[in-house]
């Protein structure tokens, strides 16, 4: 692994080469329970709510306009916010980081639980990125100063790796249980259970951590990105209720690309940059931060809408709509696992990702044909297993090739930004294909009456289509972008290179 000392940047991934100052925690390996129930928590989090959305959209009566915000909210919180919490970690020490960032995500959850309104819930949701953002780096940081011998951090980074991969399925899972048999408040209040048991395993068995003097904060650098992309995203949402002529719309994404492009000029002046230029300027990495972008925004919506498809149209119990999407993610594992053993290494990215943008395209066109009488094994079950192989072969490629090479100074901060990209390109697909979604369904009642069930249950199929299409759209430019992009022939191979952890 590229290796600094241990008061490198936290939240990051980096590691040691200098000798341990003292012998390893006796009890590391009750260490690493705590910080992967901590992970669990935060990565359950990106799934879980989507189960439950329909059942807490019919609970506190916000639109379907505004559905999408549940989701976005929190994960637009936690990836713009993700670079600065490792910076936080430095600054505070990563115990207390750790701590703090488990009893904020409790108290977020809690009052999300108990929302009695749209705005409460989405505070909350927005809350729980915040929070999420300072737990996440603070636990990975705490894991690589925790392990110091090398065979058991690669065990120990393995463990993690799982926790982070099996997040989302047992989210699904979970989230389907909780709304079932409680009530989707629960799929919240959940959390604090998770977070009781880190926060006392985490004060009785996490050694203190000196605060690194030298850590400096890029506040500018964090008002610029978070502002822009916030922008971003409400202009995208404004649109379903605003109209793209209108300043509402246009105006705020007008100014998320300027403050954006404040961002990246900044950290060219900037003496210690949130994100670091030099980590985009190699084309292997930089066709990877866009890959992660588009199959996060891609993904995110796929989970959104076939939600609402399943329960509203089909009636599918939460459970049996958690159950539904298995197959796509064991799909996704199985071509995560050939395309980072076997393909890239012997073909490079070059093929193997644009193959997988096409494969999830396809996919996508696939599931535009599902309407009110399809049936699971023979309509929706064939569509979501091309997409789960589809997703498999960009995301574990991209993620991997995001970080490598990067100098052991910047291994950190490339960690954090590759799951930074994801969160951020969920928020920004979310947004987008929501309001699409929104559009078309108007579009189809414009002639029609709005009170007949008939003509609202074929309106949202019309909607649900066109958010399809409009994913298979991004992951057709993806394919053509990683074409250009990526050079030819497999990757130099370097054994030290850092572990990319899913957060």
């Amino acid at each position: 692994m590229p290796k600094t000392s241990t008061d490198a940047p936290a939240g990051t991934g980096t590691v040691s080469t200098l000798p341990p100052a003292e012998a390893p925690p006796r009890h590391r390996w009750w260490i690493l329970t705590v910080i992967g129930v901590a992970q669990l928590m935060v990565v359950l989090d990106a799934t879980i709510v989507n189960i439950a959305l329909p059942s807490a959209q019919k609970d506190l009566g916000f639109s379907d306009g505004d559905r999408q915000w549940v989701v976005t909210a929190y994960a637009l919180a936690f990836g713009s916010l993700l670079l600065l919490g490792g910076r936080i970690a430095d600054l505070f020490g990563r115990k207390m980081t750790f701590l703090v960032g488990l009893v904020g995500f409790a108290g977020a959850s809690a009052v999300g639980g108990a929302a009695t309104s749209f705005e409460m819930l989405i505070a909350a949701r927005a809350g729980q990125g915040v929070f999420g953002a300072l737990l996440a780096p603070a636990a990975l940081s705490l894991l690589t100063v925790t392990f110091t011998d090398a065979k058991e951090r690669a065990k120990a980074f393995g463990v993690y790796g799982a926790i982070a991969g099996a997040g989302g399925a047992i989210g699904l899972l979970l989230g389907g249980v909780l709304t079932e048999y409680l009530d989707w408040r629960w799929t919240l209040y959940v959390n604090l259970a998770f977070a009781v048991v880190a926060f006392v395993g985490g004060v009785i068995l996490l050694q203190r951590t000196t605060r690194d003097k030298n850590a400096k904060i890029d506040i500018p650098g964090a008002i610029l990105v978070g502002s822009g992309l916030f922008c971003l995203v409400y202009g995208f949402s404004n649109a379903e209720s605003h109209d793209w002529s209108s300043v509402a719309t246009w105006g705020f994404l007008v100014a998320g690309a300027v403050l954006l492009a404040a961002f990246t000029w900044w950290q060219t002046r900037a003496e210690h940059p949130l994100l670091p230029l030099r980590i985009l300027l190699d084309r292997n990495r930089g066709a990877s931060f866009v890959s992660v972008l588009i199959i996060g925004a891609g993904m995110f919506g796929v989970f959104l809408f076939l939600t609402y498809y399943l329960q509203q149209s089909l009636g599918y119990t939460p459970i049996e709509t958690g159950l539904a999407f298995l197959p796509m993610i064991a799909a996704l594992m199985v071509t995560s696992t050939l395309a980072t053993t076997a393909l890239v290494p012997r073909f490079g990215p070059k093929p193997v990702v644009p193959l997988g943008m096409g494969v999830s395209a396809a996919g996508m066109v696939w599931l535009t044909g599902l309407d009110l009488g399809s049936g699971y094994v023979a309509h929706i079950l064939p569509p979501l297993i091309v997409a789960g192989l589809g997703f498999g072969l960009v995301m574990a490629p991209a993620m991997s090739l995001a970080t490598s090479g990067v100098a052991a100074e910047d291994s950190g901060v490339a960690s954090a930004a590759v799951n930074t990209m994801q969160q951020v390109g969920g928020s920004l697909g979310t947004a987008l294909l929501n309001t699409l979604f929104s559009s078309a369904l108007t579009d189809y009642l414009a002639d029609k009456d709005p009170r007949d069930p008939a003509a609202l249950a074929q309106a949202s199929l019309e909607g649900y289509s066109t958010a399809y299409w409009w994913s298979a759209v991004f992951f057709a430019v993806g394919l053509v972008v990683s074409v250009i992009l990526y050079r030819r022939g497999a990757p130099a191979q370097d054994p030290d290179a850092a572990p990319v952890v899913h957060m």
